[in-house]
């Protein structure tokens, strides 16, 4: 033990002023200090002085900043905490461990806030009144682990971040804030967003696979891995935050992995998202506020689900530790973000220890395995720091001298690395390879605009439409009026949750008046999803729900003669009669019972599918087919 960490650990123990401790690598704790400063908007982060000088800064960033998005939620007025730091110290790993309390903390009335009944309830209801009617592909929906706490708030922080260290392995990020009322203690395994040198890093996990008794096997990994419901839950997340990655970068982003992020009673799988930006890092942050693994998609529509269903505020879980640091740039973007997602965390106020966590529920969820789920997150808080008994050996030992045995990663294993692999196969090489600028860009002096009816499936679009030659605007279902869409050579309505048949909505109205607004003047257009229902309703054909949406599915598809694999997040479909084939002066291509999969007709084309999807291996080739189709053949080009 060394005396300087010994006092330093003593003082932030005994001392009122905030700090913060990060591990980032196995070598270092980082040790920050400063000034809190509460504000109200991402914009507000005080990154430089009065006199411009660049200051580092920790952000705790709440989940109720959402609003800044125009997205609902249950508001509890938890602050923007920033910790504007004026020391920034290294204390060598071992040294920190050695230094910093041990001692147990006691926990009393330890439970959840809902029962297991509850929360099966709640899954039940949102598969079946949520994903199966059109609202998304998938919801993130929480529970809080509470107990009460005796013990000291910084004593109580100081001692489960060394708990954390010593019994958590995998994480992002180890950590400890303690600001005044307020400790938050977290082994967050997730990096949400960084930005280094103009290169945005996303980090998209999801699937759980929790080690049964004895540890994590070969055997049993590869029965998760080879679990349809798992594997489309994480190509959903990854879908998601291209999204995000396609509004923030220039190049769209490409995708890297999969790979396995291996815990100690949890393994999870991941890719890794990388694109090119210049943004304003608090731009970047505000674009990609939040985690789809931790909210659902889309995006707003999954704020809108999570306020129904979830009774309580969020506070901090789900937002996100956002650490801003100079990097003595002087062409305006002046600062690196590293960014977790606030889970994994337990969070300490006025006595009572509450550790959020939640399971991601799609079509395929039963409530008995995501009740399961749950539980499981909990425990590896809870277990890490002590609060449950451990199954797992420390990762570090008493003695510092004495062999550690090294633990063989189980994603070295030959038959796990080919699990893993075999999973690309599915998806889109658009997405997984360099882009690079297109030999021949078929469209080029062409405009566009696309028209965003809430799911930001519109930003991947618009990069596919962009890469083809068009000048792409995404212009916001609320603005789409007749001058604006009278502006563009080209059309592009899309997709977004709902029932197209509804009547009581604005949105839904709109989409109508945007589709019926082209078809009237005879001007290109393209309708994707939504605005493909709502073209076959204008053209008479019927629309049924799905009897099990096909949210996160791939299909193999015949598109008026070329076969096509396509991604589908779907719960309606338009329907006619089996071996129709046209429908007034529009060509059909449907499924053998009748389901429509697109549509073509003078001046315009649809698809059900998403062909922007990470799943629509054949999606470029059909955008490209599908748009030459509309430009080409509008009646008011032909009329020229």
């Amino acid at each position: 033990m060394t005396g300087t960490a010994a006092e330093l650990f003593s003082s932030l123990a005994s001392e009122a002023a905030p700090f913060a401790l990060i591990a980032r690598d196995d070598t270092w704790v980082e040790v920050l200090r400063g000034d809190v400063v509460d504000v109200d908007l991402l914009a507000d982060i005080p990154l430089t002085d009065a006199d411009g000088t660049a200051r580092e800064v920790l952000a705790l960033v709440p989940y109720r900043q959402v609003r800044e998005r125009g997205f609902v939620c249950h508001d509890d007025g938890a602050p923007l905490r920033c910790l504007v730091v004026t020391s920034h110290e290294r204390v060598p790993r071992a040294d920190a461990l050695h230094a910093l309390p041990q001692a147990q903390i006691a926990l009393g009335e330890p439970g959840f806030d809902l029962s297991d009944d509850e929360y099966a309830d709640i899954v039940r209801t949102v598969i079946a009144e949520e994903i199966g009617r059109g609202e998304g592909a998938n919801f993130v929906i929480r529970r809080d682990f509470t107990a009460a706490v005796a013990a000291d708030e910084r004593t109580a922080a100081l001692t489960w971040f060394r708990a954390l260290l010593e019994h958590e392995r995998g994480a992002y990020w180890t950590f400890a804030v303690v600001t005044d009322g307020h400790v938050a203690v977290g082994a967050s395994p997730e990096a949400h967003v960084s930005a280094q040198a103009g290169i945005v890093t996303m980090n998209p996990i999801s699937g759980t696979f929790r080690h049964p008794a004895g540890g994590a096997t070969v055997e049993t990994l590869s029965t998760f891995l080879e679990s349809t419901k798992e594997t489309e839950e994480l190509f959903m997340v990854v879908d998601e935050e291209l999204k995000m990655m396609s509004a923030v970068c220039s190049d769209g982003g490409r995708i890297t992995g999969p790979h396995l992020k291996e815990m100690s009673r949890l393994t999870h799988t991941e890719y890794m998202l990388r694109g090119t930006s210049r943004l304003d890092p608090r731009d970047i942050l505000r674009e990609t506020m939040f985690a789809p693994t931790v909210t659902g998609s889309p995006m707003q529509n999954a704020c809108t689900v999570i306020a129904r269903h979830e009774a309580t505020p969020r506070g901090y879980y789900s937002g996100v530790a956002a650490l801003f640091t100079p990097n003595g740039a002087t062409d305006g973007v002046t600062h690196d973000l590293d960014a977790p997602i606030l889970i994994r965390t337990a969070y300490l106020q006025d006595g009572r220890l509450r550790v959020p966590v939640g399971a991601t529920l799609v079509r395929h969820s039963e409530p008995a395995g995501e009740v399961g789920e749950t539980h499981g997150k909990a425990a590896g808080v809870l277990g890490a720091i002590g609060a449950v008994p451990r199954d797992v050996a420390p990762l570090v030992a008493e003695d510092p001298d004495a062999p550690v045995a090294e633990r063989r990663p189980l994603a070295e294993d030959p038959a796990i690395a080919d699990l893993l692999v075999s999973r690309n196969s599915r998806l889109a090489a658009f997405w997984l390879n360099p882009q690079g600028d297109a030999d021949l860009r078929p469209f080029a002096g062409r405009t566009a605009a696309v028209v965003d009816a809430e799911d930001r499936f519109t930003t991947m679009l618009a990069h596919q439409l962009r890469h083809l030659g068009l000048d792409v605007t995404i212009v916001p279902w609320a603005d789409a009026g007749s001058a604006v869409l009278d502006a563009a050579d080209l059309v592009v309505s899309g997709p977004g949750p709902g029932d197209p048949r509804a009547e009581d909505s604005d949105r839904i109205r709109r989409m109508r008046d945007v589709v019926d607004h082209r078809l009237r003047t005879g001007r290109p257009l393209l309708a994707v999803c939504l605005s493909h229902q709502i073209l076959a309703d204008r053209l008479g054909l019927g629309l049924a729900p799905l009897e099990r949406p096909h949210q996160g599915l791939q299909l193999e598809v015949d598109l008026f003669g070329q076969p096509a694999s396509i991604g589908f997040y779907n719960t309606f479909t338009a329907r006619t009669d089996p071996g129709t084939t046209h429908i007034g002066g529009a060509e059909i291509a449907a499924s053998p019972s009748g389901d429509v999969y697109a549509l073509r007709g003078a001046g315009f084309a649809s698809v059900q599918g998403h062909l922007e999807s990470i799943l629509s291996r054949d999606g470029m080739i059909t955008l490209e087919r599908l748009v030459a189709h509309a430009l080409t053949t509008a009646p008011s080009i032909a009329s020229r």
